[in-house]
């Protein structure tokens, strides 16, 4: 039995790792006939010459509860996409893959771009906003998992812990979010998670007052993970970020859309590694940098929509009241590690909380300077509002592309 506690603001299954595999998967081939599994693989092609991805499709590929597998591809070319269908051809559960660079999808991506409805960028938002697509259009699933490709530590048990609440039949949870520790090689990782996100959380709790909406998200163990489960039916309303924002832009989508008592959380895994971006400190468009610029902008979006008001002088009163909480919270890490055998550089954790804190003050001044932004991809509920058969019409596409020789 699952160890679990209520935090206030939502249901947290702790301790599933304690249970073997092949009980969870016996009872999820009984959940699927009720409601059938899809799993979302957002993936770049240079992750199919990685360290993680070939052993992460062995695993899935025995996974025998799963319905269909929609791998997003992005940046291959023909010869690359033709070998990545060799690549996924082991799976034995129905796959497609949305070659996302190729004329068909492109084309559809121009229309939609004419009408004002393509996301504004490539990026990780837009591969999965275009697999979300297609799960509706295949309309062979109840239940959708996403998680990401680079896992260096991925077993089977992750995908059915995930799995398992939004697809038990007798449970009435939409959105499921998956954590872990950020331990690997004896070291604490999760920086962005540890030392931007959470004291910024709590750094906007000073400056903006309580909201519900950051004591939502602070609830979450790791908010930044990439791995989540959900209703199929739930993809057809969000609106969600193209850039590093998309984690936190999801998880505030389904805090808008669905009643909190209907989200949980699940702890997928006693350790996880995954690549680790670089910091980037001289170069705002990539790596750690980039990250945390991103999910600032989402995060000042999101509280704008409820009616907060933010100035220049509020953003530096935020960076100043962040910095703070941040060293604090480097000194329980450091005590933390030390007291499980691990290391943590003390030097390198104070240089990115000084990154993210000019970024938060740079992601201010975006915010302030460009009010007519449109942040979000538009929900495939309105696309489909413009274009009625544009589902039909994407799901032509991805089968065309999958079946040429």
């Amino acid at each position: 039995m699952s160890d679990f506690h209520q935090n206030g603001i939502i249901t947290d299954f702790h301790n599933l790792t304690h249970r073997s595999v092949d009980s969870l998967e016996a009872d999820l081939v009984q959940f699927a006939r009720q409601r059938p599994m899809s799993l979302i693989l957002p993936s770049l092609y240079s992750e199919l010459e990685g360290p993680a991805l070939n052993h992460i499709v062995q695993e899935i590929a025995a996974a025998p509860y799963l319905e269909e597998v929609v791998i997003g591809l992005d940046r291959a070319d023909e010869a690359q996409f033709r070998h990545a269908r060799e690549f996924f051809a082991r799976l034995p559960q129905r796959h497609r893959i949305l070659w996302n660079d190729g004329p068909k999808l492109t084309a559809l991506d121009r229309e939609l771009e004419a009408r004002g409805l393509s996301p504004q960028e490539p990026g990780k938002g837009r591969n999965v906003w275009y697999c979300a697509g297609y799960v509706q259009a295949s309309a062979r699933s109840q239940v959708v998992a996403l998680h990401d490709c680079d896992i260096l530590t991925y077993d089977r048990g992750m995908l059915a812990r995930l799995f398992y609440p939004v697809a038990h039949p007798h449970f009435n949870y939409e959105f499921c979010k998956g954590y872990y520790p950020r331990i690997a090689e004896g070291k604490l990782n999760g920086r962005v998670s540890r030392l931007m996100v959470t004291p910024l959380l709590r750094a906007l709790k000073v400056i903006a007052g309580p909201l519900p909406y950051l004591d939502y998200l602070d609830s979450f163990r790791y908010p930044l993970s990439g791995e989540f489960a959900m209703r199929s039916d739930v993809l057809d309303g969000i609106r969600i970020p193209a850039d590093w924002g998309l984690e936190i832009g999801v998880l505030s989508e389904v805090q808008r859309n669905h009643s909190t008592n209907r989200l949980c959380q699940v702890d997928l895994a006693d350790s996880y590694d995954h690549k680790h971006q670089p910091v980037s400190e001289d170069d705002a468009a990539a790596g750690l940098n980039r990250m945390s610029l991103d999910i600032a902008k989402a995060l000042y979006r999101k509280l704008a929509t409820q009616g907060v008001t933010f100035s220049a002088e509020d953003f530096r009163t935020l960076k100043a009241t962040y910095y703070r909480m941040a060293l604090d919270l480097i000194e329980a890490y450091d005590h933390d590690a030390t007291m499980n055998g691990l290391t943590l550089d003390r030097h390198a954790e104070e240089q990115a909380v000084e990154l993210f804190a000019r970024n938060l003050l740079d992601a201010g001044s975006a915010f302030l300077d460009n009010p007519g932004e449109r942040p979000f991809i538009a929900s495939w509920n309105r696309v489909r509002a413009a274009i009625p058969d544009v589902l039909e019409r994407l799901h032509d596409a991805v089968e065309g592309d999958n079946a040429y020789g």
